[in-house]
């Protein structure tokens, strides 16, 4: 892959709210009554737009909004518009479930979200047994898609931790590396899991494994001092950047300077308030998106997301923009229309998903297979001088 800069995206507040985008005009808010039921397509989205994972869930709702928007203002789905709910979840699968039932309320046709992983498995367990389709922007545990009501955009978390693995081992970056990583959370074990069974293929050695969880992840030192001890030149991050930033302010603090290695929830990381972006330089993790590409497709999104919201879109925007896409094609394949009940909508979709090709912003000619898995693959990217870049 050829050299890119990518923009860090510092993501605007955004407040819970609906959306309509109607032809020609601007979003309106709406209640959670929403408009009557079969004369729009009624999509819910469910997402954090408060507390410490608000940075992902406002990007996935600012890019399905420019998504719904575009769509709107072009026509609609064979005439009809599409009228968009966004919940906001807190990143808490309880608080998720709730939303979900807001959305149900709200007479919801189908669902994109959750945005992180484990309100996503939560919600999951509900639209399966309600049998609601479901596209999940940015859901990366194998869990997310367990059902076959449910398909993702963004590539899954064993995927994160095999390529994460192949690449450290194929570019020889390491030959001692140490892994932190949240037994909490399922987004950062399976990942892990999959790059310690990768790692046993690799020409390097998983020489420490530290983990912690929501009640102690403001501490690492213990976790970064083994990692020292044991000569680890790699330290393997598959969590989120508020984390992050704290292990790697920690790790400056007893003058430790391995290369740091992360997934896709590193994105955001230079955002982080009062945090020293250089500490973060030479941070290598994976991608699905960068806003530098040549693309026309993708330099479009940019260029409309950009005059909208006044920032560049991260890899979440850009999967919630692809997933809203991804909905309209299925609806069109499947023939789907406003009023038909939210099952039988669903029994069509998840029969379209696999028949349709899309040219996203994360990927061209991106399908999808009845597991829910999409075709595409990550990149890598680095920090360097404060902004992100695709590396070869």
């Amino acid at each position: 892959m050829k050299l890119k800069k990518i923009v860090s995206a510092a993501l605007i507040a955004a407040m819970t709210m609906t959306v309509m985008a109607g032809c020609g005009s601007e979003p309106k808010n709406q209640t959670s009554e929403g408009g009557e039921g079969g004369d729009t397509f009624k999509i819910g989205a469910i997402g954090p737009v408060t507390g410490s994972a608000a940075v992902y869930g406002e990007a996935v709702k600012n890019g399905a909004e420019l998504a719904v928007k575009e769509i709107n203002e072009a026509g609609g789905i064979g005439g009809v518009q599409i009228e968009l709910n966004y919940q906001d979840d807190e990143n808490d699968p309880e608080k998720a479930v709730n939303a979900y039932n807001t959305l149900k309320d709200w007479n919801m046709q189908m669902l994109l979200g959750t945005v992180t992983s484990g309100p996503c498995v939560a919600v999951g367990e509900v639209s399966q047994a309600d049998n609601i389709f479901m596209l999940t922007p940015s859901g990366t545990a194998v869990e997310c898609v367990k059902y076959d009501n449910a398909f993702r955009v963004c590539f899954s978390d064993p995927m994160q931790g095999i390529e994460s693995a192949k690449y450290i081992g194929d570019n020889n970056l390491a030959t001692k590396v140490a892994a932190i990583y949240d037994s909490s959370d399922v987004y950062s074990t399976g990942i892990y899991n999959a790059f310690a069974e990768e790692a046993d293929n690799q020409n390097f050695e998983i020489v420490a494994a530290e983990a912690f969880t929501a009640e102690s992840k403001s501490d690492f030192s213990v976790q970064l001092q083994k990692a020292k001890d044991a000569g680890a030149e790699l330290v393997f991050l598959p969590f989120y950047y508020t984390e992050a930033a704290l292990v790697l302010k920690q790790a400056a603090g007893m003058n430790y300077s391995p290369i740091f290695f992360g997934c896709d929830g590193m994105d955001g990381i230079l955002a982080v308030e009062g945090f020293d972006a250089n500490l973060a330089n030479e941070l290598i993790f994976l991608s699905p998106f960068t806003p530098t590409s040549e693309d026309e497709v993708i330099q479009k999104f940019v260029q409309d997301f950009e005059s909208t919201y006044g920032n560049t879109p991260n890899q979440f925007a850009a999967d919630a923009y692809d997933g809203i896409y991804a909905i309209k094609e299925a609806i069109e394949k499947g023939n789907v229309t406003p009023d038909m009940s939210s099952s039988d909508m669903c029994d069509a979709l998840k029969a379209a998903m696999t028949e349709i090709t899309i040219d996203g912003v994360t990927a061209k000619s991106l399908t999808w297979e009845a597991s829910g898995e999409p075709s595409k693959e990550p990149m890598v990217v680095k920090i360097a001088n404060g902004n992100y870049a695709v590396v070869e």
